[in-house]
């Protein structure tokens, strides 16, 4: 890289005038000005081709309620939650399956939103972090994780707490060695590991009372 002199070069490098550049400059926004309509026309065109060919009619069982949606075949479950649904619980991390920020439940068990198609959900029963409350009140696994504090940032609880969630449906009563290994999956950058650890334990001698 050249070293910055603090002064341009105004031939660009290629012999281009200042004038010679801005007249340039001038007549490429003439032609997209002049071009701009064709430009909107296929631009509507797609929008247009893509609600009607690739679009696809799906119903969603979301904590427990049906949601009837238009969707494109290519989005995420984690992005129709949050930008569709408004359920903005499940929180958007790595998006390629690594640090578990998104983790819901399907069918019981954790899966990563981010690496799940919205069609792909489809005839399943999706629990995100919303629906583990009763009203305004904690599920046990909330409750757990707010009393054994086992957060810091809390941007990645609710991803482990679905994973936490997950695993005591499984097996009430883990080992240490199975809550680790369930969690695995679910990154904290804050390293609260041995409070989740035993905020896993408290909710599962919840759920067994």
């Amino acid at each position: 890289m050249p070293e910055n002199t603090g002064e341009h070069d105004c031939s660009c490098g290629k012999g281009l005038t200042r004038r010679g550049f801005l007249s340039t400059a001038g007549a490429t926004t003439a032609l997209v000005a002049v071009s701009g309509r064709i430009n909107v026309n296929v631009a509507q065109a797609a929008a247009s081709e893509i609600t009607s060919e690739d679009m696809a009619k799906i119903t969603l069982d979301i904590n427990g309620r049906q949601q009837r949606l238009l969707v494109e075949p290519r989005w995420s479950l984690l992005f129709v939650l949050r930008d569709r649904l408004g359920l903005s619980g499940t929180k958007v991390g790595c998006e390629r399956g690594e640090c578990g920020a998104c983790t819901v439940l399907i069918d019981g068990r954790p899966r990563y939103a981010c690496m799940t198609l919205a069609v792909e959900a489809t005839g399943r029963k999706i629990t995100t972090i919303e629906g583990l409350m009763n009203g305004e009140q904690l599920g046990q696994t909330q409750q757990a994780f707010l009393e054994e504090d086992a957060y810091q940032c809390g941007y990645c609880t609710p991803g482990q707490i679905m994973a936490a969630e997950g695993l005591l449906r499984i097996n009430p009563d883990p080992t240490s060695e199975q809550i680790a290994t369930g969690m695995s999956g679910n990154l904290c950058r804050c390293g609260a590991y041995p409070h989740i650890i035993n905020a896993v334990n408290s909710a599962g001698a919840k759920k067994r009372n």
